[in-house]
């Protein structure tokens, strides 16, 4: 659409305003429309991995060992809640089919060009006068037993097959790290990632776009979008209908409710995330902490650690469900030193936008003029300023760039 000059994004976390910045960039007028504000979903309490070197599809053959322990498991970090939801059970018997080492290359494959550029897009932005920090750190990566390292290399190995640079070694036994207790057995180091405070990094985004003449429009629950001759119409509750060159969908979790009669036929399931932050005895945690065979990331944050975990599959809009947060604190308490995992703040649930098959929904809709941006899972963060350079410059020039080319919303 190389005559577009002005464009509508429903949504503002990451994803959209990432698109906003880029289209302005274009010399494109944007509008963004939240039905509650800047960061209110998932961007504001996740982990703020910037790990190019974990964005893999979620579905992985280790689930067929794992999730079946899992649904009988109330503390495990996967939880389906045992209840008749056709559509939610349809959703995991098509997850469960993508958990194939054959499906897993390809939508690794798939997710690799998009992967490589994930931290020059974060560069992008800081140089361009987003007034925040993304921060290169080591990774440390713990184990309570060596033979449980071995299916996070092998994952890691499989990452770089497909064509990253990965720096993964492991710590040489003795050395301690700080906070960790003698429960942590196998300690890694992964390098080459980076990590943000994601509330307030998403606010500066917001900030910039605003600063640059975006408005930014919150309590705006858009109820339907539509392609109309000359352009595209957008129905927000309480408001008068917006008219633009172009729509951009990047509600998340919410995506279905627009975009379906789009013909996005994937079907989005909120993976509910949880989170809470914690002090730390002496000086800051300053590195991220993972545990993979629990299943839980930690992060620091604003002087504290942000401890988060859980794939919780309901409904987005659902109620804080405040046994998921005894699990992650249950999960990890005998693997710190010096941290108080009872003296919590910010208890947090988001939810993140999970296909069956792992891939993103980025792209043209079957409305002409309409777009959409999201299904990233848990990578939206990472992946969200590459995600929305790739986009703009979709819609700007009618070019789709190789990074999202898998990603078409109507495969």
């Amino acid at each position: 659409m190389p005559d577009t000059k002005n464009v509508v994004i429903v949504g503002a976390g990451m994803v959209g305003l990432a698109t906003a910045w880029h289209l302005q960039e274009r010399g494109v007028e944007v509008t963004i429309l939240d039905r509650r504000g800047v960061a209110a979903g998932a961007s504001w309490g996740n982990a703020g991995w910037l790990t190019p070197g974990m964005a893999m599809p979620l579905a992985d053959p280790s689930l067929w060992a794992y999730g079946p322990k899992a649904m009988l498991d109330p503390d495990a970090a996967l939880s389906v809640p045992f209840r008749f939801d056709g559509a939610l059970w349809a959703f995991v018997a098509r997850f469960m089919a993508h958990a194939t080492p054959s499906a897993w290359r390809r939508a690794m494959d798939a997710l690799t060009p998009i992967d490589r550029v994930a931290l020059e897009a974060y560069d992008e932005l800081e140089a361009g006068g987003v007034h925040a920090t993304s921060y290169p750190s080591r990774w440390v990566i713990g184990f309570e037993k060596e033979r449980e390292s071995v299916p996070f290399v092998h994952e890691l190995r499989n990452v770089a097959k497909a064509g990253q640079e990965i720096s993964l070694r492991r710590l040489p036994d003795g050395v301690r790290v700080p906070h960790l207790s003698p429960a942590v057995r196998s300690t890694w180091e992964l390098g080459g990632q980076r990590y943000i405070e994601p509330g307030p990094y998403v606010e500066a985004l917001a900030t910039s776009v605003s600063a640059r003449g975006a408005k930014v429009l919150t309590d705006a629950r858009v109820t339907a979008v539509r392609a109309v001759p000359g352009g595209t119409e957008v129905e927000v509750q309480g408001h008068d209908t917006l008219r633009a060159d172009a729509v951009v969908v990047a509600t998340g979790a919410w995506l279905p409710d627009l975009v379906r009669p789009l013909g996005v036929r994937t079907r989005v399931q909120a993976g509910r995330g949880y989170s809470f932050s914690v002090p730390v005895d002496g000086p800051p945690i300053d590195h991220p902490v993972y545990f993979p065979a629990r299943r839980v990331a930690c992060t620091p944050y604003q002087g504290r650690l942000r401890v988060a975990g859980t794939m919780e599959f309901r409904g987005p809009d659902e109620p804080f469900q405040p046994g998921r947060v005894r699990a992650i604190v249950s999960s990890v308490r005998g693997l710190f030193e010096g941290v108080d995992l009872d003296d919590r703040a910010d208890e947090w649930v988001g939810s993140r936008p999970v296909t069956p098959d792992g891939l993103p929904l980025v792209g043209r809709t079957a409305a002409p003029g309409v777009f959409v941006a999201g299904g990233h899972g848990m990578w939206g963060i990472v992946l969200g300023p590459a995600t929305g350079r790739a986009l703009a410059e979709q819609i700007t020039t009618g070019h789709t760039p190789r990074e999202i080319l898998p990603f078409d919303p109507l495969r």
